[in-house]
């Protein structure tokens, strides 16, 4: 059966709404992730995701929780209407000429992780020095030894300070920083995620051409939005590693991806690619089981109805 109709401006209002409510429940579950993720041996601040959100709260307030949070809502309206209206185009195309396989849909997932790195590698690398700074303000007091000079003038930057430092200091490069990192998470992610949400959502559909409950696709995105996180997991841990321009004196610095790999394993072992695995599966079930119920339930459908249509 052909994939179900939706005009391209829907997919990006659609994209967009579940991207801002999804961002806005699990942020703080994603600040966690960043700061358990980024800390190495001899360094070690929190000790679990409640430790970390407890003390995190307990230095900053509560909307420290939300550091960052301002980058990823301006951003995440594009990055997701991008990601679901790639997806779409790609399972459509691939479908002209008979079944949807799971090769083909493996291939759409493809196409739509490479299209959204366009915008996920800046707002990633900016999102990641803003959650992590409480991280190194909280070892400069607590652990002074352990915290080296931060990299950026600004020890404390917000989001358009950081983004000013990184274009004169590096260009239009400094907001790419971890790019290669950034697809070797998304695109597998991505082939993952599609293939296992449709075939899960295909399985509570009423009848042949009947669509799925919206509670059946919020299941399936959340299945299949854990199980692409956490085989993922190791990657994005790279990722954030590469990503971070402050750390503390103690802890490692990396030329590239084998190379961060390579001190990885031998400084802290293979389990170090699974911190934060389970903060990982906790953010992104809801914010992809959000997302496709906003895009079933035809949001920007909606949205566009109540819009003056213009005579042709």
């Amino acid at each position: 059966m052909a994939d179900k109709q939706i005009s391209l401006p829907a997919k990006l209002i659609n994209g967009g709404i579940a991207g801002l409510i999804g961002v806005t429940c699990v942020f703080p579950i994603d600040l966690a992730k960043t700061r358990l993720q980024n800390q190495q041996n001899g360094s070690r601040l929190y000790t679990s995701l409640s430790d970390c959100l407890i003390k995190t709260i307990r230095s900053e307030g509560y909307f420290g929780m939300y550091r960052g949070a301002a980058v990823n809502l301006t951003l995440v309206t594009p990055e997701k209407a991008i990601k679901l209206a790639a997806n779409d185009f790609f399972r459509q195309q691939l479908s002209k000429d008979g079944k949807l396989t799971l090769i083909k849909e493996m291939l759409a997932g493809c196409g739509a992780g490479t299209c959204q790195v366009i915008v996920t590698t800046p707002m990633e690398m900016l999102k990641i020095q803003l959650q992590d700074a409480g991280r190194i303000e909280a070892q400069r007091k607590l652990m002074p030894e352990t915290v080296a000079a931060c990299t950026l003038e600004t020890k404390s930057p917000t989001a358009i300070q950081l983004t000013r430092e990184l274009f004169r200091e590096k260009g239009i490069a400094g907001l790419y920083k971890g790019l290669g990192a950034t697809l070797l998470r998304d695109v597998p992610f991505s082939m993952i995620y599609f293939p296992l949400f449709a075939n899960l959502n295909n399985l509570g559909k009423r009848g042949k051409e009947g669509p799925a409950p919206f509670y059946v696709s919020f299941i399936s995105g959340c299945l299949a939005g854990s199980t692409a996180a956490v085989a993922v997991n190791p990657v994005d841990v790279i990722k954030t590693r590469l990503q971070s321009l402050n750390r503390g004196s103690t802890e490692d610095t990396y030329s590239g991806v084998t190379d961060c790999i390579r001190k990885i394993m031998t400084n802290e072992g293979p389990s170090a690619f699974l911190k934060g695995a389970y903060c990982r599966a906790l953010v992104i079930a809801p914010l992809f089981g959000i997302a496709q119920v906003i895009y079933f339930l035809g949001v920007g459908e909606i949205i566009l109805s109540y819009l003056p249509k213009r005579d042709k």
